[in-house]
């Protein structure tokens, strides 16, 4: 691959505060919207049980693939500046509390990378349903680096109460 040619990237949206249908069909045109990035496919819209912390509403999340010229770096950014956009402010007292927009960038090629803020494949991509069942749904055989294909690690995983919207 020439350091030019677009990369496959995944990317995770949730939330569980507002409408969160609307924003998130709102944060998809932002992604697809942003420099040399187009989205190529979305899975469904999932509901899902809140997931670190129960005390609060169930989520709604969802997976796109991407391809993109933006170096990780820059795509993680662009996409917390959309989250920001969305009214979302990251705190670490709030880190799995409810939020109105949550984008994270789970792989970027076949890239692994471990930088301050910036981890590739992301690192509990693996045992989080509500990621795995989403990115089944596109991209049943993609390789997690390090980790192995996406249909093993969601069988690997309780999937219990995650279901579709129609």
């Amino acid at each position: 691959m020439r350091p030019d040619d677009p990369v496959r990237a995944f990317v995770g949206l949730g939330g569980n505060e507002g409408d969160v249908e609307i924003t998130l069909t709102e944060a998809l045109w932002a992604v697809d919207a942003l420099p040399q990035t187009s989205i190529r496919r979305q899975s469904a819209v999932y509901r899902t049980p809140a997931w670190g912390r129960t005390d609060q509403p169930d989520f709604l999340n969802a997976v796109v693939e991407l391809q993109t010229r933006m170096v990780p770096r820059v795509l993680l950014d662009a996409l917390m500046e959309i989250e920001q956009r969305f009214g979302r402010v990251r705190r670490a007292e709030d880190r799995w509390g409810p939020r109105v927009l949550d984008l994270d960038l789970l792989i970027y090629g076949e890239e692994t990378l471990d930088e301050p803020g910036l981890n590739l494949p992301h690192p509990r991509l693996h045992e989080r349903a509500f990621v795995l069942v989403p990115l089944a749904e596109i991209a049943p055989d993609l390789v997690v680096p390090g980790r192995g294909k996406v249909r093993d690690l969601l069988a690997a995983v309780d999937a219990t109460g995650i279901e579709a919207i129609p």
